[in-house]
């Protein structure tokens, strides 16, 4: 019923050079960034944050979708417009997490399952409601030299198709991610390894579970070495081994890739996302849907002082358009001291 509004959003949001801002810190996640420039979360100080990402003048033009916590749906710029509708007038598309966070596997308490598909089909028709065009729902997979297990891996593929299909069914476009961590010792080879394995099964549920691949996005995490790992691969070597992992695992009905950032620092995301696209073309769009990679230096510059509101935006507006250029294979290290 909602085939061709979903294609159309879809292709939408991986549109040539722009990418997606994901906004939707939890209200712990957020606490945490603000902790970290000396600012108390409060409902105020999240929609004075958001509210400056959202007014950056001239980011709509690197920006396609944001994707927004279920609070900053429903809040309102300073002009007292709502912050979907100032978006969606922006012709940048709202967007909603509708997951309920990541909590330990019951069997196997060291792995995690995310919830939040109790009461999702009624939750999806109020985001529609308020303006909502596509969702987004992170399963969190840990590598060690055990982990993940074939069951925590089959698990959140499962949910993540559920919530797929509960998204189309309400005529929202499903942000899908899969979240290979990269916060452990292991080396880029084990990384492709799990990711691979990921993939493999997440698509397997989706093809069960009858979702139109051409109205959805992928949300994978990039091919990379763990953070504790003592050889760090270099941007080539990442860019390639991704890029051999999604050939083998994504359909190229699937319109595009929209990359988590994962921790990266905003330099390296936007180096190695730029380095895929010089490989093209490709089956799909490669983009970026960056949360801290886009955001960090805007939060540093901001650090809840009005005055400071202009400097943040150029800090906002910088990362945008440096990732847009990488998304079309044309960014370089240059474009970093340009002002």
């Amino acid at each position: 019923m909602h085939e061709k509004a979903l294609i159309d959003t879809a292709k939408a949001l991986v549109a040539d050079g722009k990418g997606i801002l994901a906004a939707d810190e939890s209200t712990g996640t957020i606490k945490k960034r603000l902790d970290g420039i000396g600012v108390e979360s409060t409902e105020a100080t999240r929609q004075a944050y958001r509210n400056l990402l959202f007014t950056t003048e001239g980011s709509e033009d690197f920006i396609s979708g944001v994707i927004l916590f279920e609070e900053t749906l429903f809040q309102k710029a300073d002009d007292g417009t709502l912050f979907s509708k100032l978006l969606a007038d922006k012709g940048v598309i709202p967007g909603i997490k509708v997951d309920k966070g990541a909590k330990p596997l019951a069997g196997s308490p060291e792995e995690m399952i995310t919830e939040g598909l109790d009461g999702l089909r009624d939750r999806l028709k109020e985001y529609a409601d308020a303006g909502a065009r596509f969702a987004k729902w992170r399963a969190v997979i840990d590598i060690t030299d055990e982990r993940p297990t074939d069951y925590c891996i089959g698990v959140n593929a499962n949910a993540l198709a559920r919530y797929a299909a509960l998204c189309q069914e309400a005529g929202i476009v499903p942000i899908v991610e899969p979240e290979v961590l990269m916060d452990g010792e292991n080396t880029l080879e084990r990384c492709e390894q799990v990711t691979d394995r990921v993939l493999d099964a997440v698509f397997t549920e989706l093809k069960q579970q009858q979702i139109l691949l051409e109205g959805m996005l992928l949300k994978p995490n990039m091919v990379i070495s763990g953070k504790k790992c003592g050889q760090q691969a270099d941007v080539a070597q990442v860019a390639d081994a991704t890029l051999r992992c999604l050939r083998r695992r994504v359909p190229a009905a699937v319109p595009g890739i929209v990359f988590l950032s994962g921790g990266q620092s905003d330099e390296v995301a936007t180096a190695h996302l730029n380095a895929m696209n010089k490989r093209g073309p490709h089956a799909w769009k490669l983009s970026f849907s960056y949360g801290r990679a886009l955001q960090a230096p805007a939060l540093d510059a901001w650090r809840g002082k009005p005055e400071n509101i202009e400097a943040a935006q150029k800090a906002y507006f910088k990362r945008a358009r440096n990732n847009s250029a990488a998304a079309r294979g044309e960014y370089s290290a240059d474009m970093e001291s340009a002002a």
